[in-house]
Parts: C-alpha cells; sequence; structure tokens
C-alpha cells in the first residue's frame, strides 16, 4: 500500500510539473512538423495574432536614422530564483521585481525587466546575416506596454554571466526553480554600445502577440564555442523564421 501511494504522488508530482511548465501555453506548439511556425495561427484560437502583419522576427535592411532617445539601462544582480527549462528555450523570469528590480528607462517610460531567455540561432537577422544565438529581454511599463530588447551572440570569448546560467541550465523540461546563493546580473550580456534599430512587432512565440516595440542592438556580445555547444545540445533550433515588414519602417539610430 505504501509503495502505491508513493507511485501515485510521484505521478501527481509529475503530471504538476509538466503542467507548471507548459501553463502559458494552453496549446502545445513546436519549431517544426504539423505544430511548427507555418500552423501556429490555427492551432488554437488565442493564437491567431500569428498570422498578423507585424509579427516578428524580421530580417532588418534599408533601415531609416533617426535622431532617438538612448535606451538607459538599469539592470542589477538579483537572486537566480526563477530559472526554467519550459520546453522552448532557457529562460529567467522575473515575479517579485515589480518597482525595484532592474528595467530600462526609454523616452521617460520604465519598463521592468520580466524576462530573459535565448534562441540558437539569432531570430533577427541583419541585412541577411544570422548570429549564433540572440538572448531576447522583455520588459513592461506600468501601463501595460511591451518592450522586447534583442542583443546578438557571436562567437569569441567565454561571457561569465553565460557560464553561471549554464552551470545551472536544467537539462530537462520542468518548472521554475531556485538556485540558492547563485545572484544573475544581466547587464553581463549587454554590449559597450547601445546603438540599435527599432520596430513595431511581435512576440517571436506563441500567442505572438502584437504590438511590441522591439529594439535591436547593433553590437553583438561574444559567447564561446563550448557555451553556444551546451545550448546547441538542448536547442539546437528554436527559431521562428522572420517574418514580412507588410510596410513597417525599421528606424536606426544615430
Amino acid at each position: 500500500m505504501n509503495r502505491i501511494r508513493v507511485t501515485l504522488g510521484l505521478i501527481v508530482v509529475v503530471a504538476f510539473i509538466s503542467a507548471n511548465a507548459r501553463a502559458q501555453w494552453k496549446t502545445p506548439w513546436d519549431y517544426e512538423g504539423a505544430r511548427g511556425p507555418d500552423h501556429w495561427s490555427t492551432l488554437d484560437p488565442a493564437y491567431a495574432a500569428c498570422a498578423g502583419k507585424e509579427q516578428s522576427p524580421i530580417d532588418i535592411r534599408d533601415a531609416q536614422k533617426a535622431k532617438l532617445p538612448a535606451l538607459q539601462f538599469e539592470y542589477k544582480p538579483e537572486p537566480l530564483k526563477y530559472l526554467i527549462n519550459n520546453g522552448h528555450t532557457i529562460r529567467v523570469n522575473y515575479h517579485d521585481a515589480k518597482d525595484a528590480g532592474s528595467y530600462v528607462t526609454f523616452d521617460g517610460t520604465r519598463y521592468q525587466l520580466t524576462q530573459f531567455h535565448f534562441h540558437r540561432p539569432s531570430e533577427e537577422l541583419i541585412d541577411g546575416k544570422v548570429y549564433d544565438m540572440v538572448a531576447h529581454f522583455m520588459h513592461q511599463s506600468s501601463d501595460g506596454k511591451t518592450m522586447g530588447i534583442a542583443v546578438l551572440l557571436k562567437e569569441g570569448k567565454s561571457n561569465p554571466t553565460i557560464q553561471k546560467l549554464w552551470d545551472h541550465m536544467p537539462v530537462t523540461e520542468g518548472s521554475e526553480h531556485e538556485v540558492p546563493g547563485v545572484a544573475i546580473d544581466p547587464s553581463g550580456l549587454l554590449p559597450k554600445q547601445m546603438d540599435y534599430y527599432m520596430y513595431s512587432g511581435s512576440l517571436t512565440a506563441p500567442p505572438c502577440t502584437e504590438g511590441i516595440t522591439w529594439f535591436v542592438l547593433k553590437m553583438p556580445v561574444e559567447v564561446s564555442p563550448k557555451q553556444i555547444e551546451a545550448f546547441s545540445k538542448l536547442y539546437p533550433h528554436d527559431v521562428r523564421p522572420v517574418q514580412p515588414l507588410n510596410g513597417r519602417v525599421v528606424k536606426e539610430s544615430q
């Protein structure tokens, strides 16, 4: 009887973990096959925006130079409390920092960092060029506006912030978990120069919500071949194909 109870308990725990990891997606989706990007918009009515006209990512070409406000980063070290392998990427979530955590100020508006995650290779292209990886930093303002910042990653020297994350990277899909005694400073993933491209787009995965202001930083950040390989063993190609501009204008900071 005790063994049966233990077994049932384990089943419940596994089911809970799986449900927790997938909680943000009611309907499963993939990066290829019958549930791949070509089919996202038909998998679930909640994903209908995936067939929209202002979708991301894009291939950035013929950007228009403009006098644009600077991105002012206020990232700081914070405990690694919500690390997750969600079945599509490795992600760091922030639930407790609505007012005091890391944030970016743009044109007088403050955007709190809500999460960051990775893609291999880069989802964004610059004049057709694909980078080895990209980090997406997602932010939200107090009035509900969403900002995405893409940091292109290229092969080079080892990145200490990446290494700290990879040292605790969950290799199987599961729920959020805390890594005691470890703090992560997201500024360690930022380049030295903050020139950027800006355009109006969407989330790059279901539900593909539009109305996202995207900033793609022009200067890439180096990560080592071993660090790229470590992520690739889990997710060799977690990338949505580039989407048509449909008349959108991409602006380039001067």
